[in-house]
């Protein structure tokens, strides 16, 4: 394929940057620096997204991300992810676009987040050209829902956030574990709840108390992840306090908050690349280090997917929150 219809294909198939501002969304803008940090992070996934529809081979696409500002790097692969996984879901082209990035060094360093991007791109793409779950790692499939449930409520947040709505059937991936479908998508607007209320700690809680009690430690967790993972645009000490009263809010759900915090930490700890504000975010919300809740995070992972009625990426994250309550949940 000729550079001149890849950059073509790139143009075609990248979303508008403007889509990714707050003014567009319709979201809270806390501070200037929240706003400068969540655009950021959206430019960022769009630039990753194009350079991967864009590059010849995933290597090509890792060596362009590879030139971001590092604690940036993984938004761009999630967008990646998604980039790769479009490609993977035209009728024409490879469609081993996504697997061979999951073999590469990169693919498998940024594996969390690109599947997260797998997910947006089933939200764009028709039901038929969804990715078959056998091809998945089973335990982190529901990554991929989660990245859904992001997209869902950030591009439509009417119907996600202030609407509540959940498909009672959603068809993927389906099996003895499609049922956690909705719980993986709810983790995914937690995500985006951050977002939504522009990072502000008591209108992201405010927000979350509305929703249904059955709901509410996947989308707590999921505001666990984004906190620690994006962070809130504030000064070191404005920071602490604000991620003080986030988990404050978070009362019964503490251990849901940790547990999507640690799993940010380490997906921060993988690729070797802990912001201050990552680092400060897992020190309130988990009481310990980065490396510290990735190791335990990594220690209580399931090696396989476990025969019983739940997944194994939910028996992990039960494991998760319940090590950091036991060990005093959060500091306070």
């Amino acid at each position: 394929m000729s550079s001149s219809w890849r950059a073509l294909r790139r143009r075609l198939l990248t979303p508008n940057v403007v889509e990714t501002s707050l003014d567009k969304r319709g979201f809270h803008k806390k501070s200037p620096a929240a706003q400068e940090r969540l655009e950021t992070v959206g430019k960022t996934f769009l630039t990753g997204y194009a350079h991967a529809v864009e590059a010849r081979t995933p290597a090509d696409a890792e060596a362009r991300i590879e030139q971001l500002p590092g604690w940036l790097r993984g938004f761009a692969y999630e967008g990646a992810g998604m980039g790769l996984a479009m490609l993977d879901g035209l009728p024409f082209g490879r469609s081993d676009n996504a697997r061979r990035f999951f073999e590469t060094e990169k693919g498998e360093t940024y594996k969390y987040l690109a599947y997260v991007g797998i997910g947006w791109a089933m939200a764009r793409l028709p039901r038929f050209r969804w990715p078959k779950p056998s091809a998945l790692d089973p335990v982190l499939v529901p990554l991929v829902l989660d990245g859904y449930g992001f997209h869902q409520a950030y591009f439509h947040t009417a119907r996600y956030i202030d609407g509540k709505y959940q498909n009672p059937d959603f068809p993927w991936p389906g099996g003895p574990h499609g049922y956690y479908a909705n719980n993986a998508i709810d983790q995914g607007i937690g995500r985006a709840s951050w977002f939504v209320r522009g990072t502000d700690p008591v209108l992201v809680a405010d927000l979350l108390d509305t929703f249904p009690e059955r709901r509410r430690p996947d989308l707590w967790a999921g505001v666990g992840l984004a906190a620690t993972y994006a962070g809130g645009g504030a000064d070191p000490a404005t920071a602490e306090q604000e991620l003080r009263t986030l988990a404050t809010r978070a009362g019964d759900y503490r251990g849901n908050l940790a547990q999507g915090s640690a799993f940010a930490a380490n997906a921060r700890v993988r690729a070797g690349i802990v912001p201050a504000h990552s680092e400060l975010a897992t020190q309130v919300l988990c009481g310990t280090t980065p490396q510290e809740a990735a190791r335990l995070a990594d220690e209580l992972r399931p090696e396989h997917q476990a025969a019983g009625d739940k997944p194994a990426y939910e028996v992990w994250r039960q494991r998760i929150a319940d090590a950091f309550v036991s060990l005093g949940g959060v500091n306070t």
